[in-house]
């Protein structure tokens, strides 16, 4: 079986943990890494988009990244229970034109006993901004 510690039941520190390490799987754009973090049959819905399992959240991932580029995410506890974290997010990418853009939303998470998502539900707001706007700024990986 596999484990993506840190395990439910959360507590503060756990749960600001499991948050970062999501935050930094993100981060990394990598469909692959990311979809390791959820179950074979995690359930999602990603604004309109509902699907589930493993092989369709690797595809949205790489959809996603196709279009969000210089994607940069910042991820903050809001909530958590013994299996549940709700999360506040905001990130910022720009399209293939140079529209910059900041997304807004909430996620709520659902945790298996071994640390695996199972359940993700993410309400997501755009808003065009200018470069100049920008709040997340990192230099690329060499």
């Amino acid at each position: 079986m596999e484990f993506k510690p840190p395990l439910p039941p959360f507590t503060l520190e756990t749960a600001k943990a499991k948050i970062q390490a999501a935050e930094d799987a993100w981060n990394s754009r990598d469909p692959e890494k990311v979809s390791l973090a959820y179950t074979p049959d995690s359930v999602w819905r990603n604004r309109s988009e509902f699907f589930s399992g493993r092989d369709n959240i690797r595809e949205f991932l790489i959809r996603k990244w196709k279009k969000e580029l210089d994607y940069r995410l910042k991820k903050e506890l809001w909530s958590y229970t013994e299996n549940r974290i709700s999360v506040k997010f905001e990130y910022e990418w720009h399209d293939e034109s140079g529209q910059w853009y900041r997304a807004y939303g909430n996620e709520q998470w659902e945790f298996a006993p071994n640390g695996l998502m199972q359940r993700r539900e993410a309400s997501i707001n755009d808003l065009p901004i200018q470069e100049s706007e920008r709040k997340f700024r990192w230099e690329r990986p060499v």
